[in-house]
């Protein structure tokens, strides 16, 4: 392994890393001759447009690697049942490369819809975002260039097909989607669509069975996403890795590796286009990886998630009150104005309810609402979506049994239900209603189908899951668009969602106390390879969660102050937060300082706990573990935190990776506040540190410039 990140640091030895240093180049698209080129310095995607449009080059500048054997069609649609390629071109005999000299010879498929014209311009913002009081300053939308190819068929006059790119600033990160018009004077079917084909280089050969073959430097995200708190290959519904037919000179026995890649949808979406309508798809994002070390690729696809979906960067610090009457709900505000808290949730089983319309409720919760505004605390609440019975008029039916129960929960209802369409409608009235700045919405849609055919917001089967989707989208957009904060259990980043669970098993938090630090450290460490520390939330059970009784909660507060103090120790330097769930923050003067000591630790380190991670060693319970912060743009360029499990003080001599701060010849360190001391690093990019840590506790150190020369890459 240290072998292996030697090499990967080796090989930006001569040039800026993107991970560390921003690029200067910006994304720009420009025509050269018969080709497109889309290119900012990490990626190149080109296309040829004479004598169609298709995509005759997609490289990765990182690595000076093609990702591309052949060419394809740029995208497919299915409409009132006859299947069209849009655009590509005929004639390669050879799918195991493609040389340049063979794509003049390539010819325009008689049978696809073709290129008309192009434009290109400056990317757009997908939806509105209003930003938070605590929200970064990532831009929206994301800086780059985009460019728009427009295709028609004589086949089928008065449709035109759409098919948009965007490539971003700064990472190796491609968007792209389509769109279908129909000005043909009467209503047509889009059955389905592939929004991307691509014939991709494989990353190993599989000689036998039909594994392997796949692709390890692209990955590909989508925002038609449902049940996931992590983003990982098994849950992405649309990107497929098929085998091609093409390539017959594969070693693969079979013929049978997965290295054609197609986004499309797993079902339907079988919608009628009105005439004069239009349809748009969702989108996929393309990220090149320049490294297959699971750290690097962990930080590039956070980086992702911090270019196109900014507001997963928000990070308030959040208290789950208990009961939702005035009284209860005022004292945590106080309690979390005066600890430092920026927001409390009416909590599940509280009793707040969203989907009430009784005026003198909803001036209630305005005026709860105000006051905790007054105090510069925003106030939300909890509402259930899935795994919740309706009536079998409302839920979703089973296409298997044509009744209710087999959903993703048990019992669903459909949101092309009547009870669905008034519920959004509730949500949204209680929202304006009362100004509510924060939503917790449990459940979610989960991705069910439905079979039922007296639904008004869907046909039947076929269109049930594109329309539900859309629904819950269109949802948490209004809602990104007003600033109402999201947390929602599920994967929505790219549809507006701020927060999902970190990654925890529920039941673990009715296990004594001592258990849950360790687990609650390894699900941090495991959670955030894949997200930031702000992509995620964790769970204090001030009071009993599901159960395990007077062992496993915090109340009294002030007699489990050590735990306590811990929990809010390990989240918060974690840059995690926490659903601190109970009737208050604090019981006594002593237990107040503990929860003031360690939000005071987080604000004046939050530029860099809401920076980057790097995974120094898992909690095992047996030895320390801890976490790196890096953030080479922040005078603070490093935090690293190390935890002791055991019941006595250790001391450690530990090397610190400290590449990804951009610190090269040495750093000023500082431990818990104290006074800096130069540290050599080596040429490893390590820094060699002996650490003291106490028992059944953490210390904390910072990284800062002291060298001779600017950080570099190299």
């Amino acid at each position: 392994m240290k072998r292996l990140f030697l090499l990967i640091l080796a090989s930006f030895a001569c040039r800026a890393d993107w991970l560390v240093h921003p690029p200067a180049q910006r994304a720009a698209i420009e025509r050269r001759g018969d080709e497109i080129v889309a290119s900012n310095g990490l990626i190149r995607r080109v296309w040829r447009i004479q004598p169609d449009a298709a995509t005759v080059a997609f490289d990765n500048l990182m690595t000076g690697e093609s990702l591309l054997r052949g060419v394809k069609p740029e995208a497919e649609v299915a409409l009132d049942g006859v299947r069209y390629a849009i655009g590509g071109l005929k004639g390669q005999v050879e799918y195991a490369y493609l040389r340049r000299e063979w794509i003049a010879g390539l010819q325009a498929d008689p049978d696809a819809f073709h290129l008309e014209g192009y434009e290109t311009g400056a990317t757009q913002e997908r939806f509105p975002y209003r930003r938070k009081k605590f929200s970064s300053d990532r831009p929206w939308p994301p800086p780059g260039a985009a460019v728009t190819f427009h295709y028609r068929s004589a086949r089928l006059a008065g449709v035109a097909v759409d098919v948009h790119y965007e490539l971003y600033d700064g990472v190796p990160l491609l968007a792209k989607w389509l769109t279908v018009r129909n000005n043909t004077g009467r209503a047509i079917q889009l059955d389905t669509f592939a929004s991307e084909v691509l014939a991709v280089v494989e990353s190993e050969s599989i000689v036998e069975g039909a594994g392997g073959g796949r692709t390890r430097h692209l990955q590909v995200e989508s925002d038609y996403s449902f049940i996931a708190t992590h983003s990982r290959p098994d849950t992405n519904l649309v990107a497929h890795w098929e085998p091609d037919p093409q390539y017959t000179t594969q070693v693969n026995y079979l013929l049978q590796s997965p290295v054609l890649l197609r986004c499309y949808p797993p079902l339907g979406p079988d919608v009628s286009i009105a005439a004069g309508g239009r349809f748009e798809s969702f989108r996929i994002f393309e990220l090149v990886h320049d490294s297959t070390d699971r750290e690097r690729m962990g930080l590039a696809q956070r980086r992702m998630y911090r270019t196109i979906a900014p507001w997963a960067l928000e990070n308030p610090i959040l208290m789950h009150v208990r009961q939702a009457d005035p009284a209860s709900v005022r004292l945590a505000i106080d309690q979390s104005a005066d600890a430092g808290f920026e927001m409390v949730i009416m909590t599940f089983g509280s009793g707040f309810d969203i989907e009430k319309e009784d005026p003198a409720y909803l001036s209630q919760v305005k005026s709860l609402v105000e006051y905790a505004n007054s105090k510069g605390v925003e106030l939300g609440g909890y509402s259930l979506l899935a795994s919740r019975r309706i009536s079998p008029d409302n839920d979703v039916i089973n296409p298997s049994t044509g009744t209710t129960g087999g959903a993703i929960f048990g019992d669903s209802p459909c949101l092309g239900s009547k009870w669905a369409i008034d519920y959004f409608r509730r949500l949204r009235n209680f929202i304006e209603a009362t100004g509510l700045g924060v939503l917790e919405h449990d459940g979610s849609y989960p991705g069910d189908v439905c079979a039922s055919r007296s639904h008004p917001g869907h046909r039947g089967f076929s269109d049930s899951q594109w329309t539900q989707w859309r629904t819950i989208s269109d949802f948490y957009q209004w809602c990104r668009a007003r600033g109402v904060y999201l947390n929602v259990p599920d994967w929505y980043f790219l549809e507006g969602a701020n927060k999902t669970a970190m990654g925890y098993r529920e039941v673990n938090w009715s296990l004594p106390r001592e258990r849950q630090m360790i687990l609650a450290r390894q699900n941090i460490y495991d959670g955030t390879w894949d997200k930031t520390p702000s992509m995620g939330w964790m769970f204090v059970p001030l009071v009993q969660y599901h159960g395990g009784g007077a062992a496993a909660t915090l109340e009294p507060l002030k007699d489990h102050l050590d735990f306590y103090g811990q929990h809010l120790m390990q989240n918060l330097s974690s840059g995690v937060q926490a659903c601190y769930r109970g009737p208050r923050l604090y019981d006594s003067e002593e237990t107040r300082a503990v929860v003031k000591k360690w939000v005071g630790f987080y604000k004046n380190h939050r530029g860099i706990l809401e920076s980057d991670v790097i995974h120094l060693r898992r909690p095992d319970g047996r030895d320390w573990d801890g976490l790196l912060h890096v953030n080479p743009e922040l005078e603070e360029k490093g935090l690293a935190v190390f935890y002791n499990p055991l019941d006595q003080a250790i001391v450690r001599t530990i090397r610190l990776p400290v590449y990804y701060t951009g610190l090269t010849d040495s750093a000023a360190v500082s431990v818990e506040g104290g006074p800096s001391h130069a540290h050599a690093i080596d040429r490893d990019y390590k820094l060699t540190i002996e650490i003291r840590i106490p028992a059944n506790g953490a210390t904390w150190l910072t990284l800062g410039a002291a060298g001779r020369r600017a950080p570099t890459a190299e």
